[in-house]
């Protein structure tokens, strides 16, 4: 069984990881991921403040980048 850190770690790489696959780090002006893992329930709360000329749209980005989170953390317990 995962460790809660262990929830919490996979799930921030993830979707750090889609939206630095989406926009060039030096791009992104400010990007806060929060993600926390209490009595089974994963909450993630993701803060992007895009370049001005964002393509693709932002709020599908961080759509995309909650849904990885939470595919790499069933992914993670599968695999326990």
């Amino acid at each position: 069984m995962p460790t809660d850190d262990e929830v919490v770690a996979t799930a921030s790489e993830a979707a750090e990881g889609m939206i630095f696959s989406r926009y060039k780090r030096s791009a992104v002006r400010d990007l806060d991921i929060t993600v926390g893992f209490e009595d089974g329930i994963l909450d993630i709360d993701i803060y992007l403040n895009p370049p001005d000329d964002a393509d693709p749209d932002p709020e599908a980005v961080v759509e995309e980048a909650i849904q990885a989170a939470e595919s790499a953390v069933d992914e993670l317990f599968a695999d326990e």
